[in-house]
């Protein structure tokens, strides 16, 4: 579920609407424990063995890791085993809806400081 809300959209409602709104959705923020920032991606790998398929393109896999950003730029990727795939593909599911949640609030303050409501 995406909360991004349009800047006119949020202009056109009362302050008592957009508290209404904002207070909706802070109490939808819940299960903190349960996120995991990254991304899931597939790869294939090559084990290096000099006669094996995968010298030829044949790759072994596919192969599920967690994409981690690194705080100086690219990637580092963590192996999923498969009976954690679902387990971590809900947490990262999670961190996005709350990322978004925490944005859409974000936005209703913005409108309430330009009305000079913000309490």
């Amino acid at each position: 579920m995406r909360h991004k809300t349009e800047r006119s959209e949020l202009s056109r409602l009362s302050v008592g609407e957009l508290r209404r709104r904002r207070r909706r959705l802070a109490r939808a923020l819940q299960d903190f424990e349960a996120t995991l920032q990254g991304a899931l991606v597939t790869q294939g790998r090559r084990c290096g063995k000099a006669g094996c398929r995968c010298t030829q393109g044949e790759l072994h896999g596919p192969y599920v890791y967690v994409a981690l950003a690194r705080a100086r730029g690219g990637s580092r990727l963590l192996y999923v085993p498969e009976e954690l795939r679902e387990v971590v593909r809900q947490k990262i599911a999670t961190t996005e809806y709350l990322a978004a949640t925490l944005e859409a609030i974000s936005e209703i303050n913005l409108e309430l400081l330009a009305r000079r409501a913000l309490e």
